[in-house]
């Protein structure tokens, strides 16, 4: 025996009706011995309140309202029965209607609804719906027969929610059932009195209804059939990444139902668990998928905890005062005096000390809950023992649930850090003994990042997703976007990852798009639906998505852009950029942006501001957070430069090379930049700072290079002019060097705190002197690496290995949140 319940959904068309049919047709094709129950056409019901209510209050329009519902149901006889059938159906309907007519002239006559006349105006939705499709039914050659609920089930006088009275109900059901063998089609929600006085069964009434049948009937297995292929890890349309749970306990269920999750309404269902009856959670539309499976045990799974859910909107009290401390009773108080004025507390938590309890409740009671407790303990308040009584609200609560809890420690830290790394405070927090369910009070705002990311930790062999936001989409961000696209397949089957693009913008054009910019087409479609490029808006807009595991990429050299990192790291956004600004600007700045970081639980990466995509600010904060000194640093951190030095000598002129390193695109429009070493500064500095020397900018000596006449130069073609004047300066140089068998090359060194920039002669013995092309190399000298120095070599500038080094830091970042 089974016992199929279709939802409002299921029942709420011709077409889902059609689906509900063929699902009956094959269980009775397979010889299966079935019950179903059947729930009001979607919205059925709450049109009826509001009909009620609009009756009650004299107002008229309610006519026309009752009409629409009636024609919905006269619309699903017309495409479902054959017109030689459908004139007993229709009267049927009709007569229904008549009937509701008569109870709603009545209620306009007398302006009252009592809760007693609006059970019996909800009846009428199940009670239409379970008419007609028993009708369709029989003029499919079905033996179907419509069964009246309250003929059935009886409860006492509670209208809204009746207590059922399961001796005489159990004792009717199978009375009912003995006498006939044609499929049974009940209305849901409804049941009556002793005396035949329409009640309905509260929330989850037409569960409750399967479930009272399964229980009395001795059911193998009570399937309800909704519009989702069963239970979710989490609300679908808050988490993309939700899938189904296979299997859940009775008591996960009870849980996860208790905080927001409506797919089922598991207290309604007790009395089938309490026979050990299987409930299936089934989707209507999607009959193929096997669903969601509810036992007393569930069967083993996969991940820790089973699913998470929420309420979206709650309210927390707060009462607290040094006189609760050791006073036996308060709390006996509190929520006697909150259960008394029918308030319903969600969430307890309770410090240790005593000092203070809050209580979450819906936020509708918020001021009645003030208003009571002031009372109750007015005294307490008055002579100060209790300092009083706040309300927060706006607030939500999220609930990981989950049997596994229990067998495995670091659960909550997992959940905390999550949150931390994401920026989400904590209001409140609790957890059963069961260690069933840990609960947590968090900002409403906070609440679908909150969601996701807590979905992304828990449930890893879903992929999870770090939303990038880049400015910059030039050569190198454009490289990083084409290199995250040849790489999209591999992260996914291999790291779980997906690299959301949520942003991007360059200096005419932005575009925001949390569902994803695909990496194939953002060209075109910064283009078509971008809006003109305000920086401030783009990074306000970012803040305001407030999505997970977002990630500011800042691919641009632009000054101005850095004054928006502290509002992100501020935001629990991280960043990372190839730009050198924020970093070789003052000691406080650099400082200020690396506590925010450390202090909001994100990162600011930038290991291309030196070397691009070479290891080497890596290298040098693994040496210090191992405990590693550094005693000393050179480094040749010019591309440009490097490429002119390994190319000068022999019959090569400097001039000559310099305009060759131009000519191929190695120099700045005005080769002086590179050549005053300005930039190699900006990266000695970042390096100093990180190995723990405080230097400013002006603290880094750099000793020029070209004389006098080449510096002053009014413009470029003057410079070179100047430059070939000057020949014989840098061919003495370079006879100089040869002579003793060395070579010229511009290093940046750090030692003794002090950081310089200059010319020098290196021979066969310095690691610089084999350096060729246009490579960055850095030799760190360290307690551990004293006798032979660490080398890191390799090219130190291209679009190409630049955004890999991007791209690296965003890696790293998916690590460090995953």
């Amino acid at each position: 025996m089974k016992v199929l319940k279709f939802g409002g959904t299921s029942v709420g068309s011709v077409d889902s009706i059609k689906t509900v049919i063929s699902i009956l047709e094959e269980n009775l094709t397979n010889g299966e011995r079935i019950a179903v129950v059947f729930s009001a056409m979607g919205g059925v019901t709450n049109r009826l309140i509001e009909i009620g209510k609009m009756a009650a209050a004299g107002n008229t329009e309610y006519v026309e309202f009752l009409k629409g519902v009636e024609e919905r149901h006269f619309a699903v006889v017309r495409g479902l029965i054959p017109v030689k059938n459908q004139s007993s159906t229709f009267a049927a309907v009709r007569g229904l209607f008549n009937e509701l007519e008569d109870i709603l002239r009545g209620v306009s006559w007398i302006r009252e609804l009592s809760e007693r006349t609006l059970d019996l105006i909800m009846s009428f939705g199940e009670r239409l719906s379970t008419m007609v499709i028993t009708e369709i039914l029989k003029s499919k050659g079905v033996s179907a027969e419509f069964c009246d609920a309250r003929q059935i089930i009886r409860t006492n006088a509670t209208y809204g929610m009746g207590d059922v009275n399961f001796e005489t109900t159990n004792h009717l059901i199978l009375e009912h059932f003995a006498k006939s063998t044609a499929l049974q089609c009940i209305t849901g929600f409804i049941a009556s009195t002793a005396e035949g006085v329409t009640t309905t069964l509260g929330r989850g009434g037409s569960d409750y209804t399967a479930s009272i049948l399964g229980a009395a009937l001795e059911a193998d297995s009570i399937e309800i059939w909704t519009d989702v292929d069963g239970m979710m890890t989490a609300d679908p349309r808050k988490v993309a990444n939700a899938f189904t749970i296979p299997s859940i306990s009775y008591a996960e269920a009870m849980e996860l139902s208790h905080f927001g999750a409506k797919v089922i309404y598991p207290p309604s269902l007790q009395p089938a668990f309490a026979k050990n009856i299987t409930l299936k959670v089934l989707n209507t539309f999607n009959t193929a998928f096997e669903g969601t499976y509810v036992q007393k045990s569930a069967n083993g799974k996969e991940y820790v905890i089973t699913g998470i859910s929420s309420i979206d909107e709650i309210a927390l009290v707060n009462i607290q005062g040094s006189g609760m401390i050791g006073v036996a009773g308060i709390s006996g108080r509190l929520f006697t005096a909150l259960s008394n004025n029918a308030i319903s507390v969600i969430l307890i938590s309770q410090a240790s000390s005593e000092h203070s309890i809050c209580f979450s409740i819906d936020p509708k009671n918020a001021q009645k809950a003030i208003d009571v407790l002031e009372k109750e303990f007015a005294t307490e308040i008055g002579l100060g023992h209790i300092d009083g009584i706040s309300v927060e609200k706006n607030l939500s609560i999220v609930a990981i649930v989950g049997e596994g809890m229990k067998k495995n420690t670091g659960i909550s830290g997992k959940l905390f850090s999550a949150l931390g790394k994401n920026g989400i405070n904590v209001v409140a927090t609790a957890q059963g003994s069961s260690e069933l369910n840990i609960s947590v009070v968090i900002s409403k705002s906070d609440l679908s990042k909150a969601l996701n990311a807590i979905h992304g930790v828990f449930f890893q062999s879903e992929t999870r997703s770090l939303n990038l936001f880049i400015v910059g989409v030039g050569l190198i961000g454009g490289t990083l976007i084409e290199q995250i696209r040849n790489q999209t397949q591999y992260l996914r089957e291999e790291k779980l990852l997906n690299l959301n693009i949520a942003g991007l913008s360059n200096t005419k054009k932005m575009l925001l798009d949390p569902d994803g910019i695909k990496p194939e087409n953002w060209r075109d479609r910064v283009m078509d639906e971008g809006v003109k490029t305000s920086l401030p808006a783009f990074v306000q807009r970012m803040i305001e998505l407030n999505l997970p595991n977002s990630v500011f990429v800042d691919c641009t050299s632009d000054k101005d852009i850095v004054q928006y990192y502290h509002m992100l790291l501020d935001a629990s956004i991280s960043v990372v950029t190839p730009n050198k600004v924020a970093n070789s600007g003052s000691y406080s700045e650099y400082i200020a942006l690396q506590r925010t970081a450390l202090q909001r639980g994100v990162k600011f990466l930038y290991e291309t501001n030196v070397g691009a995509g070479l290891p080497i600010i890596n290298t040098i904060q693994g040496l210090m957070a191992s405990g590693d000194k550094f005693l000393k640093i050179e480094a040749i951190l010019s591309g440009t430069l490097s490429y002119i030095f390994n190319n000068f000598g022999g019959d090569n002129r400097f001039v000559d090379v310099v305009k060759e390193a131009k000519a191929k695109g190695f120099t700045e429009p005005d080769p002086r930049d590179d050549l005053s070493g300005a930039d190699v500064g900006r990266k000695i500095l970042i390096l100093s700072r990180e190995v723990g020397v405080a230097l400013e900018p002006e603290e880094v000596k750099i000793s020029q290079i070209l004389p006098g006449n080449c510096l002053n130069a009014p413009t470029v073609d003057a410079f070179f002019e100047e430059l070939e004047i000057s020949n014989a300066f840098f061919a003495d140089m370079q006879s100089a060097a040869e002579a003793k068998g060395e070579k010229l090359r511009y290093i940046a060194t750090l030692e003794n705190g002090k950081a310089t920039i200059e010319l020098k002669t290196v021979d066969a013995s310095h690691p610089f002197y084999t350096l060729s092309g246009s490579d960055n190399i850095v030799s760190f000298t360290t307690e551990r690496y004293k006798d032979r120095p660490l080398v890191i070599k390799g090219p130190g500038a291209g679009a190409e290995v630049t955004a890999s080094g991007v791209f690296a830091d965003i890696m790293s970042i998916s690590s460090y949140l995953g």
